[in-house]
């Protein structure tokens, strides 16, 4: 007798993905699919994607999805949400994407409340497009526009979209994981499940954001790059729960207080 230990999700389909060798995108794909299968919503799910490497996610995802202009994704959501609130939504996000050209999208969606689930993968670079520095490229790292490295006297500091967010009034849920290592990924899953369960709860808007590599355009080996990553850019973007709705609101923002 044969027992099956691993098996590919129901919610992931049986095609080859399009990502580089050493990208961690198909270790976050995994993820969500199997937390669709285990929540057992995968039917009532839709995925939406936006410009950058995941663009071709729909092929991935055995799941309704829908593709949104370069990082319109959280608005797109919003719609699909409000008109359908018992779908189950999420969008799927790159940090060229979300944090640069859908930085305004990101932060009103989440200050609004709305109650879907922000999957953002941060790889500190432009993937798709070249290799650009993006919002998140770490101070003196090299990219395709900044070839001596970030100088951060004219590019500015790498921004922290996870600590931005958290400092949100409206409840949320904001965390920040790290896929670069195998031991990060229990705990990537269980933050991500519980990313998803609130809005099966209908608690909260929630984002999981992915410290994630790309060793093409860092120019680096797979193993090289997850070794980077840890000792580059966990530093800068530490893991961790900033946010859950649990919380209470700040004692100067109660309602209540207001109307004395």
């Amino acid at each position: 007798m044969v027992n099956t230990l691993f098996s590919r999700p129901e919610a992931f389909r049986d095609i080859n993905t399009h990502y580089c060798p050493g990208c961690t995108h198909g270790i976050t794909h995994r993820m969500v699919a199997e937390v669709l299968d285990e929540l057992d919503i995968r039917e009532r799910t839709v995925g939406v994607a936006p410009v950058g490497c995941a663009v071709l996610a729909y092929n991935y995802f055995n799941c309704d999805f829908a593709e949104a202009a370069h990082g319109r994704a959280p608005a797109m959501a919003t719609g699909i949400k409000r008109a359908r609130p018992d779908l189950i939504v999420f969008t799927y996000q790159g940090d060229g994407d979300l944090a640069s050209i859908g930085m305004a999208e990101i932060i009103h969606a989440a200050n609004r409340g709305e109650k879907f689930t922000v999957i953002f993968v941060n790889n500190a670079i432009y993937g798709m497009t070249g290799g650009q520095m993006a919002p998140t490229t770490l101070p003196n790292q090299r990219a395709s526009t900044c070839p001596f490295g970030r100088d951060v006297n004219t590019a500015g500091y790498p921004i922290r979209v996870t600590d931005l967010l958290s400092k949100l009034v409206t409840p949320s849920y904001i965390v920040r994981v790290n896929t670069s290592t195998p031991s990060g990924l229990p705990y990537a899953k269980k933050c991500l499940r519980k990313a998803f369960q609130y809005q099966v709860d209908g608690t909260c808007f929630s984002l999981v954001e992915f410290v994630s590599t790309c060793p093409t355009n860092w120019g680096m080996s797979p193993i090289k790059a997850c070794d980077w990553a840890n000792s580059d850019m966990v530093p800068f973007y530490e893991i961790g729960e900033f946010k859950t709705p649990e919380e209470p609101l700040p004692e100067a923002v109660r309602p209540e207080e207001d109307e004395k």
